[in-house]
């Protein structure tokens, strides 16, 4: 267990956030409220597994599926993306991509696109604290910051950097899928950089998503996968010769699979509280953090859903800690080395190197 001294200084400790579905970030409170306020949807089973921090793999499941339910409306998801955020940056977490499968609901009159309206509405009511989700600063006024040497006051307004990246549901057609890309490249000046592809493992397959996928790098958007989440050898080997910008998990790779993933150097998201709750790991004992962290191979630690596997960025950082020996430097340097694999542009990368480089002072580091 961790004291709070080393949690107070980790959550100090400025952070990238790469990994993290909307959804499954929703606060405790939050969906207990939504649940007893849409009628007959909770029950004290329900209820109890809400606010439990312990659940079990057949608990969160359970989770999951109330949390569709109740994020079919606008309004609702407008509220939950606002409380996502300013519990992000509670936690200083500087930069968060934040992804979310837009979702049609025509019995509540949303399609993707409104559906995504909501969420940048939710980013537009954040007033707890200062918010960059679209470009702000110019070139020119950038470099006027330069000249005058004052970077670090042009930057002070901002607490917290987030950019979007929308997912493509394994369930969906090739169809679908190329929608929801369509509806990202229409977005990118509302802070949309990138696609995910997730959803059940087990469901779809990688030739489905390949146009769309191929069709947003050609674009210019980020891509990131979830990838080899379950036992699927041939699957992962496409997906890795793809060179998606970032891949999420990697629990069931086999020896060449990490020989391909570390020739090709892709950057992996990290969750080993999920990795752990949802049983694709057996223990942290054996978690390929170790080795991949051992090797200097580029990886970021994240939640995944935070809400759900009742997690925090910070807690994550301690759990690394305290399992694989990472002193406060070590930390530091895993978190600030994120910044290389974040979507958005160079501008936002340059701001927070110098973000990184002021706290690194002011954590005697």
């Amino acid at each position: 267990m961790a004291s709070h001294r080393e949690m107070d200084w980790c959550v100090a400790m400025p952070k990238v956030e790469l990994h993290a579905h909307l959804n499954g970030s929703i606060r405790d409170t939050t969906l207990l409220e939504l649940a007893k306020e849409k009628g007959n949807v909770v029950s004290v089973d329900m209820e109890h597994i809400i606010l439990k921090h312990d659940r079990s793999l057949r608990e969160v499941f359970k989770l999951f599926d109330l949390i569709h339910i109740l994020t079919t409306d606008h309004e609702t998801v407008t509220r939950i993306t606002k409380e996502v955020v300013e519990d992000f940056a509670a936690e200083n977490v500087v930069y968060l991509e934040l992804r979310t499968t837009p979702k049609r609901n025509d019995a509540k009159g949303m399609s993707k696109k409104s559906y995504m309206q909501a969420v940048i509405e939710g980013l537009r009511a954040v007033k707890a604290v200062d918010i960059d989700f679209v470009p702000k600063l110019d070139a020119e006024t950038l470099a006027n910051c330069h000249s005058a040497g004052n970077l670090q006051s042009c930057l002070q307004r901002k607490k917290i950097h987030v950019r979007l990246l929308l997912s493509i549901d394994r369930r969906e057609t090739t169809e679908a899928a190329m929608e929801t890309v369509n509806l990202a490249l229409q977005m990118k000046h509302l802070g949309v950089v990138g696609i995910d592809l997730s959803g059940n493992p087990t469901i779809g397959e990688w030739r489905t998503f390949l146009p769309a996928l191929r069709f947003a790098k050609e674009q210019g958007l980020g891509v990131t996968l979830h990838c080899g989440e379950v036992p699927n050898p041939g699957e992962i080997y496409a997906m890795l010769d793809f060179l998606p910008g970032r891949i999420g998990h990697a629990c069931f790779f086999e020896e060449d699979h990490w020989r391909k993933l570390k020739s090709y150097k892709i950057p992996v998201e990290v969750c080993l509280t999920s990795n752990i709750r949802t049983e694709s790991i057996s223990s942290l004992d054996v978690h390929h953090f170790a080795d991949l962290y051992n090797s200097e191979h580029p990886l970021i630690l994240c939640t995944d859903d935070p809400g759900v596997f009742s997690t925090s960025v910070s807690g994550e950082y301690i759990l690394a800690s305290t399992t694989f020996g990472l002193g406060q430097k070590e930390m530091f340097r895993l978190a600030s080395n994120a910044v290389d694999f974040i979507f958005a542009d160079n501008r936002v990368k340059e701001e927070l190197k110098v973000t990184f480089a002021s706290a690194s002072r002011e954590l005697d580091l």
